[in-house]
């Protein structure tokens, strides 16, 4: 597919990722709720790459993994954070945001950035009419893909049974995969993503490969914007003065496990 072929249909799944974030935020600010925020972001994750795997109409087997992937990270992630939220009735994010219509566009706008960024190698790998025999770049990209949605599916599977249990109220999940990393979930995040651009590089060329930026947003946004910086504020003020918090701080790395290796 041509440069501006493939520029005009990415123009146009930003514009239906943004549409739907803004129709959304219309109704999430009337009803000053954020329970169908993360829902409605990996919704769009899941229309946008069945939009783009049809738009060209091949049926190359690795544009059909990467979709699978995709979808299978859609539902888990999705079903698992609304029900979480359906659960505990808020989200600590959105304190302060619900009920300032302004801000809270300026979340669903993020939200559309994210998707749109985070789906690019994606949509990409979708909309070329080229193809190439499978090679070690997307054995190793399926592999990373892979080993980081078990750690993602498992670290909230953790947390969640933790977190459910009565004896554990007020207290700091410090077992399983969060005995090796204090956002374990995170660091499969990171891998998925990693893992599929590396598939999707294997066709990509030229000012393609920008869309490196993929792996690289998901690691910043989760590092220093929206993930790990709120966590480990809230955890400071809630359990900073106890001792065996302290020490799960000073042993436990943030993010990589690299006292495993």
């Amino acid at each position: 597919m041509t440069g501006s072929v493939m520029g005009n249909a990415l123009m146009k799944f930003a514009a239906v990722d943004f549409g739907i974030q803004w129709v959304l935020w219309v109704v999430a600010a009337l009803l000053r709720t954020e329970r169908f925020y993360d829902l409605a972001g990996s919704g769009t994750f899941l229309f946008l790459v069945h939009l783009s795997r049809r738009h060209t109409n091949t049926n190359y087997l690795r544009q059909n993994v990467q979709t699978g992937m995709v979808t299978a990270w859609s539902f888990r992630l999705g079903l698992f954070l609304f029900l979480r939220i359906m659960k505990e009735g808020k989200d600590q994010r959105f304190n302060g945001v619900r009920d300032s219509p302004g801000t809270f566009f300026m979340y669903w706008t993020i939200q559309g950035v994210w998707i749109f960024v985070t789906l690019l190698p994606t949509l990409m790998l979708n909309l070329e009419k080229k193809d190439k025999p499978l090679g070690f770049r997307d054995y190793l990209g399926w592999g990373l893909w892979t080993v980081g949605f078990i750690t993602e599916a498992v670290a909230d599977q953790q947390k969640w049974k933790f977190r459910s249990d009565p004896e554990n109220a007020g207290k700091f999940i410090r077992s399983g995969l969060w005995a090796y990393s204090r956002h374990p979930n995170y660091m499969g995040e990171i891998l998925q993503w990693t893992g599929l651009f590396i598939s999707a590089s294997s066709v990509l060329s030229g000012v393609q490969y920008i869309s490196i930026v993929s792996p690289l947003f998901i690691w910043y946004l989760l590092n220093y914007v929206s993930g790990i910086p709120i966590l480990e504020q809230h955890a400071m003020k809630k359990w900073g003065s106890d001792p065996a918090f302290q020490d799960y701080i000073k042993n436990t790395p943030v993010l990589w496990p690299l006292k495993l290796f």
